[in-house]
């Protein structure tokens, strides 16, 4: 009798509908949030789930590099897929820039706007202003940039605390453990305990942009989800939060 039902368990089991294939896709912090709302979308009409490993663009690319099993990336900064085109980790004419954003000052919520840049030296006194790794995570490296190229890097690398991504930062200045923070304007929607400040002028830092690809390997599932991140749904959740969409 035993013998009959383990039987019939092995039966069922393999007899069983194959699971939907997943995705993987190793994506910029400040992309959490629109993309798993529009994942859940793919869901639904595709049967097929998709998963995320948040982090730093650099820290992603790192990982992609020493052989971790992404499916797709989608970084917020070109220089670190260039990396990874230089390694030839890439899926051949599958990279192409997806998304634009832009960099906002903030300060906690009871703070009045306006403040810009210009304003800090004389208002920021010992308090702190969060920022990303400044050597290595994208939303660091353009506010080091708009910094510099305002003339304050000097007079306010004192104040500068840093942090591993963009979303960390702007948590320092939500539980008050920083006056002020420079984030993506993005990141801001999905925070009620800081306040925008002003919006960072464009020509200060370089274009943020971000790019996305698969990686050799990847299945048509994946395909099929590179795709549908074009789709008036997706489209409709990133204009939503305040990315800019690339038009191909």
């Amino acid at each position: 009798m035993r013998s009959v039902l383990i039987t019939w368990l092995l039966c069922l089991i393999f007899s069983a509908p194959a699971r939907a294939a997943d995705v993987l896709v190793f994506a910029a912090a400040s992309l959490a949030g629109p993309l798993d709302e529009i994942a859940d979308g793919f869901a639904r009409e595709t049967g097929h789930s998709v998963t995320f490993s948040y982090g730093a663009s650099s820290s992603l690319a790192r990982q992609v590099a020493a052989g971790a099993p992404a499916d797709m990336v989608i970084l917020a900064n070109e220089a670190w897929m260039d990396h990874l085109q230089g390694l030839a980790l890439l899926a051949e004419g599958t990279r192409r820039t997806l998304l634009s954003n832009r960099l906002v000052l903030i300060g906690e919520v009871q703070m009045r706007p306006p403040v810009g840049l210009t304003d800090l030296p004389g208002i920021i006194g010992n308090g702190r202003l969060a920022l990303a790794l400044t050597e290595a995570v994208p939303a660091g490296i353009y506010a080091r940039a708009a910094l510099e190229q305002s003339g304050l890097w000097d007079r306010l690398q004192p104040n500068v605390v840093e942090s591993d991504n963009v979303r960390t930062a702007q948590m320092l200045v939500a539980i008050g453990a920083a006056r002020f923070g420079i984030v993506y304007a993005t990141d801001v929607v999905q925070e009620r305990r800081v306040v925008v400040l002003s919006e960072i002028p464009e020509d200060l830092h370089p274009p943020i942009h971000y790019p996305l690809a698969l990686i050799h390997g990847a299945d048509l599932v994946a395909e099929r989800f590179a795709a549908y991140l074009n789709s008036p749904l997706a489209r409709a959740t990133f204009t939503g939060v305040g990315f800019g969409v690339v038009e191909q």
